[in-house]
Protein backbone atom coordinates (compact mmCIF):
# COMPACT_ATOMS: atom_id res chain seq x y z
CA UNK A 1 0.00 0.00 0.00
CA UNK A 2 1.05 3.43 -0.69
CA UNK A 3 -0.24 7.05 0.00
CA UNK A 4 -2.36 9.17 -1.99
CA UNK A 5 -1.72 12.74 -2.55
CA UNK A 6 -4.03 15.24 -1.69
CA UNK A 7 -4.83 18.96 -2.61
CA UNK A 8 -7.27 21.04 -0.88
CA UNK A 9 -11.07 22.47 -3.23
CA UNK A 10 -12.79 23.90 -0.89
CA UNK A 11 -12.75 25.43 2.40
CA UNK A 12 -15.72 26.71 4.55
CA UNK A 13 -17.61 27.57 7.18
CA UNK A 14 -20.56 25.11 6.13
CA UNK A 15 -20.40 21.30 6.28
CA UNK A 16 -23.37 21.19 4.35
CA UNK A 17 -21.75 22.50 1.29
CA UNK A 18 -18.73 20.38 2.47
CA UNK A 19 -20.75 17.56 1.76
CA UNK A 20 -22.74 18.87 -1.36
CA UNK A 21 -19.20 19.05 -3.12
CA UNK A 22 -18.00 15.72 -1.53
CA UNK A 23 -21.17 14.28 -3.37
CA UNK A 24 -20.38 16.10 -6.76
CA UNK A 25 -16.83 14.30 -6.80
CA UNK A 26 -18.22 11.14 -6.14
CA UNK A 27 -20.42 11.53 -8.16
CA UNK A 28 -17.69 11.27 -11.23
CA UNK A 29 -16.15 8.39 -9.12
CA UNK A 30 -16.22 4.94 -9.58
CA UNK A 31 -18.00 3.88 -6.53
CA UNK A 32 -18.99 0.11 -7.34
CA UNK A 33 -17.27 -0.26 -4.24
CA UNK A 34 -17.37 2.11 -1.84
CA UNK A 35 -16.04 2.48 1.72
CA UNK A 36 -16.36 5.07 4.29
CA UNK A 37 -13.81 6.00 6.90
CA UNK A 38 -13.93 8.04 10.21
CA UNK A 39 -11.19 9.57 11.78
CA UNK A 40 -11.52 12.04 15.59
CA UNK A 41 -8.97 13.60 17.78
CA UNK A 42 -11.19 13.50 21.18
CA UNK A 43 -10.03 15.33 23.82
CA UNK A 44 -12.70 14.78 25.97
CA UNK A 45 -14.61 11.70 27.82
CA UNK A 46 -17.73 13.58 26.80
CA UNK A 47 -16.28 13.68 22.88
CA UNK A 48 -15.24 10.18 23.44
CA UNK A 49 -19.25 9.01 24.72
CA UNK A 50 -20.82 11.12 21.39
CA UNK A 51 -17.74 9.36 18.89
CA UNK A 52 -18.51 6.17 19.92
CA UNK A 53 -22.24 5.80 19.99
CA UNK A 54 -21.35 6.45 15.78
CA UNK A 55 -18.25 4.44 15.95
CA UNK A 56 -18.40 1.40 17.32
CA UNK A 57 -15.84 -0.89 17.90
CA UNK A 58 -13.16 1.84 16.61
CA UNK A 59 -9.68 1.46 16.88
CA UNK A 60 -7.67 4.22 19.20
CA UNK A 61 -4.63 5.21 19.75
CA UNK A 62 -3.06 8.00 22.33
CA UNK A 63 -2.41 11.27 20.52
CA UNK A 64 1.06 13.52 21.35
CA UNK A 65 4.45 12.21 22.41
CA UNK A 66 4.88 10.69 25.51
CA UNK A 67 1.82 8.77 25.06
CA UNK A 68 1.51 5.10 24.88
CA UNK A 69 -2.07 3.86 25.09
CA UNK A 70 -4.30 2.18 22.61
CA UNK A 71 -7.07 -0.11 22.16
CA UNK A 72 -4.70 -2.73 20.37
CA UNK A 73 -3.59 -3.05 23.76
CA UNK A 74 -6.99 -3.15 25.79
CA UNK A 75 -6.09 0.28 27.57
CA UNK A 76 -9.15 2.21 28.70
CA UNK A 77 -9.70 5.21 26.15
CA UNK A 78 -11.00 7.58 28.63
CA UNK A 79 -7.57 7.03 30.71
CA UNK A 80 -5.48 7.84 27.83
CA UNK A 81 -6.88 11.29 26.52
CA UNK A 82 -6.25 13.05 23.82
CA UNK A 83 -7.28 9.96 21.26
CA UNK A 84 -7.21 9.61 17.94
CA UNK A 85 -10.34 7.43 16.79
CA UNK A 86 -10.50 5.85 13.80
CA UNK A 87 -13.33 3.31 12.18
CA UNK A 88 -12.81 1.75 8.84
CA UNK A 89 -15.36 0.82 6.35
CA UNK A 90 -18.32 2.54 7.64
CA UNK A 91 -21.71 2.83 5.39
CA UNK A 92 -22.53 5.77 3.79
CA UNK A 93 -25.45 6.20 5.61
CA UNK A 94 -23.51 6.61 9.16
CA UNK A 95 -21.87 9.97 7.16
CA UNK A 96 -25.01 12.46 8.54
CA UNK A 97 -24.65 10.87 11.85
CA UNK A 98 -21.14 10.73 12.24
CA UNK A 99 -21.31 14.56 11.40
CA UNK A 100 -24.09 15.62 13.82
CA UNK A 101 -21.95 14.29 16.96
CA UNK A 102 -18.56 15.35 16.28
CA UNK A 103 -19.58 19.11 17.25
CA UNK A 104 -16.06 21.17 17.10
CA UNK A 105 -13.78 18.18 17.73
CA UNK A 106 -11.17 17.87 14.61
CA UNK A 107 -12.50 15.13 12.18
CA UNK A 108 -12.51 13.76 8.96
CA UNK A 109 -15.00 11.25 6.90
CA UNK A 110 -12.83 9.55 3.55
CA UNK A 111 -14.70 7.97 0.94
CA UNK A 112 -12.41 5.15 -0.69
CA UNK A 113 -13.50 3.96 -3.58
CA UNK A 114 -12.48 2.46 -7.27
CA UNK A 115 -11.07 5.29 -9.30
CA UNK A 116 -11.61 8.23 -11.20
CA UNK A 117 -12.41 8.68 -14.37
CA UNK A 118 -10.65 9.10 -17.84
CA UNK A 119 -9.27 13.18 -17.90
CA UNK A 120 -8.69 13.30 -21.51
CA UNK A 121 -7.95 16.78 -21.03
CA UNK A 122 -5.13 16.27 -19.30
CA UNK A 123 -4.09 13.08 -20.82
CA UNK A 124 -5.07 10.63 -18.49
CA UNK A 125 -6.67 7.42 -18.72
CA UNK A 126 -9.11 6.39 -15.64
CA UNK A 127 -7.59 6.12 -12.30
CA UNK A 128 -7.15 2.85 -10.09
CA UNK A 129 -8.14 2.25 -6.53
CA UNK A 130 -4.87 3.59 -5.39
CA UNK A 131 -5.32 7.34 -4.96
CA UNK A 132 -8.77 7.37 -5.59
CA UNK A 133 -10.83 8.96 -2.25
CA UNK A 134 -12.29 12.15 -1.32
CA UNK A 135 -11.80 13.65 2.24
CA UNK A 136 -13.78 16.22 4.29
CA UNK A 137 -11.79 17.57 7.37
CA UNK A 138 -14.35 19.22 9.73
CA UNK A 139 -12.60 21.90 12.59
CA UNK A 140 -8.97 20.85 10.99
CA UNK A 141 -7.21 22.62 8.32
CA UNK A 142 -4.75 19.32 7.71
CA UNK A 143 -5.86 15.65 6.85
CA UNK A 144 -4.04 14.72 9.76
CA UNK A 145 -6.14 16.59 12.27
CA UNK A 146 -3.55 18.60 13.75
CA UNK A 147 -4.34 22.01 13.23
CA UNK A 148 -7.87 22.91 14.72
CA UNK A 149 -9.63 25.20 12.37
CA UNK A 150 -12.87 27.12 12.64
CA UNK A 151 -13.83 25.98 9.16
CA UNK A 152 -13.80 22.57 7.29
CA UNK A 153 -12.27 21.44 3.94
CA UNK A 154 -12.68 19.12 0.87
CA UNK A 155 -9.46 17.39 -0.59
CA UNK A 156 -9.31 14.92 -3.78
CA UNK A 157 -6.76 12.14 -3.65
CA UNK A 158 -4.82 11.27 -6.79
CA UNK A 159 -1.68 9.26 -7.85
CA UNK A 160 1.08 11.87 -7.24
CA UNK A 161 2.39 10.86 -10.78
CA UNK A 162 -1.52 12.23 -11.98
CA UNK A 163 -1.60 15.26 -9.94
CA UNK A 164 -2.98 17.56 -12.95
CA UNK A 165 -5.76 15.17 -11.85
CA UNK A 166 -6.81 17.10 -8.86
CA UNK A 167 -7.03 20.46 -10.90
CA UNK A 168 -9.32 18.74 -13.45
CA UNK A 169 -11.54 17.46 -10.84
CA UNK A 170 -12.20 20.36 -8.90
CA UNK A 171 -12.70 22.15 -12.54
CA UNK A 172 -15.44 19.56 -12.67
CA UNK A 173 -17.19 20.92 -10.37
CA UNK A 174 -16.95 24.61 -10.31
CA UNK A 175 -13.86 24.93 -8.23
CA UNK A 176 -9.90 25.51 -8.44
CA UNK A 177 -7.30 23.48 -6.30
CA UNK A 178 -6.13 25.76 -2.96
CA UNK A 179 -2.42 25.19 -1.93
CA UNK A 180 -0.51 22.47 -2.86
CA UNK A 181 -0.33 18.99 -3.26
CA UNK A 182 0.58 16.80 0.01
CA UNK A 183 0.78 13.10 1.05
CA UNK A 184 -1.94 11.97 2.62
CA UNK A 185 -1.95 9.34 5.67
CA UNK A 186 -2.49 5.73 5.25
Amino acid sequence: MSNSYAQAVLRTTDVAETLRVAGQLLDLADTGELEVDFEARVSTTRELERLSGVMPNADWWSYGADRHGSSRNGDSPSECLPIIMSRWCMAQEAVAAFLTVVGNVPAMVRWDFSGWPEAPEVGLGPGGTRGAYVTVCVNARDLYLEEPAPDHTVYVHVKQVEAQRAAWLAARVGLEVIGELQMAPL
